[in-house]
């Protein structure tokens, strides 16, 4: 964290030397589980420890523990009223519109130009 610092330091004066720069450091208890999740995938961390440093009003978390990568799949959920503005654009079916959304992955824009062309 701090160069020079840490390897062969006392616990007890860097926590002193830390608090005199206005940083904390607290651990969050009885942590069960922390989940990231990204647009495909889920990161999951079961054995997580959690850190919370505050410095100069800046809150920081900091994870310590194993990852387990987790494929998931994402539903695409396609609301009524795209499929509404794709029907009045290009008139064809709502069931046609909506397979031409899945297709697309939910772009109104490549969507109409499938019905259209």
């Amino acid at each position: 964290m701090f160069p020079g610092l840490g390897k062969g330091m006392n616990p007890r004066k860097m926590k002193q030397m830390m608090k005199q720069m206005g940083i904390s450091v607290t651990e969050i208890p009885d942590v069960e589980e922390v989940i990231i999740r990204t647009a495909d995938t889920e990161i999951v961390f079961e054995d997580a420890a959690v850190s919370v440093m505050v410095a100069s009003g800046v809150t920081t978390y900091q994870l310590t523990g194993t990852p387990q990568e987790r494929e998931r799949v994402r539903e695409l959920v396609i609301p009524n009223e795209d499929v509404q503005l794709v029907t009045e654009q290009t008139g064809a079916s709502e069931d046609a519109v909506r397979a031409a959304l899945e297709e697309s992955g939910g772009d109104l824009a490549d969507a109409i130009m499938k019905l259209s062309g």
